[in-house]
């Protein structure tokens, strides 16, 4: 019997039980759906938190205080205030690969308008961070060097604070006060939108001068970060080089000694970030993939059950002239077809999954064709593993004793 004749016959004989077949595919059903709609979720998440982390600027390098001991992420016990106001000064001065940069320093507090009031944060920068942090002004303008140096009470906010405190009214212009103390708001920032895997709104937010968070709200002498930009992309580590030199040469840090700062880019940021969620995107697959062994272990069990209701069946077959080599296809397709299609309704059931988990969750899960192909072999490995032993098995019959069994 040729090929097509037996998947011909594998149908037939799964359609003599089709709630049978129905209930024994379900496993890889559900299996595959799991495997998809995970998969999807964890790629959904990792592609989210690149897109976020390409819009915290261009060419983006952060300096924070402590040590750094690998690859500018595991900090030490370096000195947390360890970063001034004067080292952003002099990377500007010295550091011929850096374009921009801005002390940050960050704080929170109430924002209070009239009768309406909010819990926000505010981070204080100077006149460089709209280019530094890839921001747009809509409406206003941002404060200039004089009102950073002057310590001027002005205030850039995000769409959602002032949504929040002005509701439909146009907010350049007004005055609130952020811990008792009056700040005139002269502009609007485009909004951005949620950052993904929970990083928070970042239109729920206000921009002063660095000065007077330091000075009168966070009343501190150092600064909490620096923002730097590169020149260009591929600058961007020998501005990593220079900005070292500089801060090694300003905190008196002499060879041998570690870093009381650490510094990371965007890259840093992003091959972390992956590296992570793929672990996680593999845990997920790993565990949703758990169902599909249950399912390929319920597809041997019917098939066993199969070949003794079939006994005589084989039995007849092998009297007029079916090979050893017949049977054993026959039940072996027969369990891969199973497997495969349940493994295609699990791709479109993983679809419907996926779309379920985006409505849940702040970015979209994303179904690779990789996963779906990954999928169907998967389906049709699992089919052929729990199915051989049942085939091994009915091929093996004696004959005669086939023939004679009730």
């Amino acid at each position: 019997m040729g090929f097509l004749g037996i998947v011909r016959l594998a149908f037939i004989s799964l359609s003599r039980n089709k709630m049978r077949s129905f209930l024994t595919a379900l496993g890889i059903i559900i299996g595959v759906m799991s495997v998809v709609g995970m998969v999807a979720l964890g790629q959904g998440a990792y592609y989210s938190v690149q897109e976020n982390i390409s819009k915290m600027g261009t060419n983006l390098i952060m300096v924070m205080p402590g040590s750094a001991s690998r690859r500018g992420f595991q900090g030490g016990r370096g000195s947390m205030d360890s970063l001034k106001v004067a080292d952003a000064e002099s990377i500007a001065r010295n550091c011929p690969s850096v374009k921009y940069v801005t002390p940050v320093v960050r704080a929170s507090g109430q924002v209070i308008f009239g009768n309406n009031n909010t819990q926000t944060s505010v981070m204080g920068v100077n006149e460089h961070y709209l280019e530094i942090a890839s921001r747009e002004i809509t409406e206003g303008r941002f404060f200039s060097l004089s009102e950073v140096q002057g310590g001027s009470k002005v205030a850039v906010i995000g769409k959602t604070l002032s949504e929040t405190i002005f509701g439909n009214m146009n907010p350049i212009g007004q005055v609130v006060r952020f811990n008792k103390m009056p700040v005139q708001i002269i502009g609007l920032l485009k909004s951005r939108g949620e950052a993904g895997m929970g990083g928070g709104d970042q239109d729920d937010i206000m921009l002063m001068p660095f000065s007077v968070v330091q000075r009168r709200i966070s009343a501190i002498t150092h600064v909490h970060m620096l923002n730097v930009s590169a020149v260009s992309a591929e600058s961007v580590e020998d501005a990593k080089l220079e900005i070292e030199e500089v801060l090694r040469r300003n905190h008196k840090i002499y060879e041998g000694k570690e870093d009381d700062f650490r510094i990371t880019t965007q890259d840093d940021i992003a091959e972390m970030a992956g590296s992570t969620l793929t672990i996680i995107a593999l845990l997920l697959g790993s565990i949703a993939s758990v169902s599909l062994l249950v399912g390929g272990i319920g597809i041997m069990n019917i098939m066993l059950v199969s070949v003794t209701e079939r006994t005589r069946e084989i039995g007849i077959r092998m009297a007029i002239g079916a090979r050893t080599t017949d049977i054993l296809y026959q039940f072996l397709v027969e369990s891969v077809v199973l497997s495969c299609v349940g493994g295609i309704a699990g791709i479109f059931g993983g679809f419907l999954l996926a779309n379920l988990i985006g409505n849940f969750v702040e970015f979209d899960p994303v179904v690779s064709n990789a996963s779906i192909i990954i999928s169907v072999l998967f389906s049709a490995g699992v089919g052929i593993f729990f199915g051989l032993y049942p085939a091994w098995k009915a091929s093996n019959l004696d004959p005669i004793d086939a023939f004679r069994y009730e």
